[in-house]
């Protein structure tokens, strides 16, 4: 059995006031004509479909024409609410559209619904999970109340509740942060530990498709894993590269991954130089100035009106920012007062695009956290 497992899509999104709209559409197209070249068995949205609880008729309308097009396609999708969706709203005629093969979480009541899919193995049951917060399981389980001190509390509880054959394959759609996982800028943080879940929670299912997390990683495990928001949402995530997590089921215990690629409508990257090198035609002649741009001008005084002037070349300049001793000053100060609150890996991930103006990939984090793994011990 072949799934396609997407989450984030965060449809009527702004970002630096910037309307991602037409950008979703445009990832939309892209997954839907790779849903029509591999053909896969369903599609898994694990949640944040929408960026607000109410979204505008725009929104709605993008994923309505999306799961119509899956539909008219004969694909099943599997959808479940995240922290930014309203389950209730996202839950509204989920009976009827079950009918077309289309499954969206309900309303969290004390039970996790499971749908079953056939292949040439026997059955696939695929739970759907919707956004949980410790007073979700209060409400719906009274009598269980006391127990509910964090998510990680409520997650077990809505688990244990829920009759997993573990004989069978199992695939979970979740929406919550899971211990381990890197943040980017664009997620909702809690405070301390009250949001993590320790992956040991999902130990009977064989695949675990994950959102809440806007990079594409495993936690844990290979088949405990995030695939990542389709579109880049904060420039923490301009060196990521964004893909459909392709999961391949075969027999029990045998669980293949691979990406595809994902190419937006302006990719969301970071420029740096003085304001004479950045406006210089040999600078950006053979670059795509359409893009979504973070640009940090070197020079020691201000440009005046330089968000204006940098326009005329980058009209979808986002943020302009300054790195000179004024603020290499100030962010020292800053830093200071928040070096004691992060990890090394965090750190070093600091440290690396201060020097090389973009963000360490997958590969590179992964061979930092091995390094520093081996200092410790």
């Amino acid at each position: 059995m072949k799934l396609f497992h997407l989450s984030d899509l965060h449809i009527g999104k702004r970002v630096n006031e910037f309307s991602m709209i037409e950008d979703q559409k445009y990832i939309l197209t892209q997954i839907l004509y790779a849903a029509d070249q591999e053909k896969p068995d369903g599609i898994l949205i694990s949640g944040d479909v929408y960026d607000r609880t109410i979204p505008t008729a725009e929104a709605v309308q993008v994923f309505d024409a999306f799961l119509t097009r899956l539909s008219e396609q004969k694909i099943p999708a599997f959808i479940i609410s995240g922290n930014h969706d309203s389950a209730e709203r996202l839950a509204f005629g989920s009976s009827l559209m079950g009918k077309s093969g289309i499954y969206f979480s309900k309303v969290y009541d004390g039970t996790v619904e499971k749908i079953p899919m056939q292949d040439a193995y026997g059955t696939v049951w695929i739970y759907l999970l919707p956004f949980l917060r410790p007073s979700t399981i209060r409400h719906a389980l009274p009598e269980r109340a006391e127990e509910v001190q964090s998510a990680a509390d409520a997650v077990r509880i809505a688990l244990e509740q829920t009759k997993i054959d573990e004989k069978e394959r199992n695939v979970l759609l979740a929406h919550q942060f899971v211990t381990g996982a890197k943040r980017c800028d664009a997620e909702e943080l809690q405070v301390g530990d009250v949001d993590q879940i320790p992956a040991e929670l999902f130990t009977s299912f064989e695949y675990v498709a994950l959102g809440h997390i806007h990079s594409p990683q495993k936690v844990g495990r290979e088949t405990v894993r995030y695939c990542g928001a389709p579109l880049k949402y904060s420039f923490s995530e301009a060196g990521q590269e964004k893909s459909i997590t392709v999961v391949e089921l075969k027999e029990k215990g045998s669980v293949d991954l691979r990406t595809i690629p994902l190419k937006p409508l302006h990719d969301l990257r970071k420029i740096r130089g003085t304001y004479l090198e950045v406006t210089a035609k040999s600078f950006y002649e053979n670059r795509d100035c359409e893009d979504y741009l973070q640009v940090t001008l070197t020079d020691e005084e201000d440009v005046p009106d330089g968000m204006a002037k940098l326009r005329t070349i980058y009209p979808n300049l986002m943020r302009l920012e300054y790195d000179n001793k004024r603020t290499r000053s100030n962010a020292e100060v800053r830093a200071a007062e928040r070096v004691e609150e992060k990890s090394e890996l965090e750190l070093f991930q600091e440290f690396y695009e201060l020097q090389n103006n973009q963000s360490m990939t997958e590969v590179q984090e992964q061979f930092v956290e091995e390094l520093l793994r081996g200092m410790k011990e």
